[in-house]
């Protein structure tokens, strides 16, 4: 039986200038997280027999996000390209949310940090959809995978 997971993902390191102990954090979390329980079908991959779990390598190339499939063995499936510009905004949006939480944490009362949360994860959850409308007829994934791969998404586009 076919096993349509992520059993490995990895982020191109060249991508990324640089990252706080707290979006270190996140991007540990994320992939944790994703690789513990995800769902991901590649739809031309599995249509061409390959069952996976898959390898993904993630990465921002000429301003198009680079998903790199591969199989267990690490013999490349393909490479999807989506194009980042409709991503900008909750890209930003995330961005701004993120820091507002995580100075939040440090000085801010339960009902703040809680009120702060709440926008992040509406935030998240929009740019998730966002994801997943994306991905139509190229990977089948659920809502809680395209959640985690937004949060390294954004994790790649930090630039110091």
């Amino acid at each position: 039986m076919p096993d349509y997971t992520i059993s490995h993902i990895a982020l191109d390191e060249d991508t990324i200038l640089w990252r706080s102990a707290d979006v270190e954090q996140e991007r540990r979390v994320a992939i944790f997280d994703l690789i513990e329980e995800n769902t991901f079908k590649p739809v031309r991959a599995a249509e061409a027999g390959h069952g996976g779990p898959y390898r993904l390598t993630l990465a921002v190339r000429d301003g198009r996000l680079q998903l790199t499939i591969r199989d267990k063995d690490d013999a490349e499936l393909e490479t999807l390209i989506l194009g980042l510009a409709r991503f900008r905004r909750p890209i930003r949006d995330y961005f701004a949310i993120c820091d507002s939480y995580y100075q939040a944490i440090r000085k801010s009362t339960a009902a703040e940090i809680e009120t702060i949360d709440m926008a992040r994860r509406g935030v998240h959850n929009n740019a998730a959809e966002l994801l997943l409308e994306r991905l139509e007829g190229k990977v089948e994934t659920d809502f809680a995978t395209a959640r985690r791969l937004f949060t390294l998404i954004c994790v790649l586009h930090i630039k110091g």
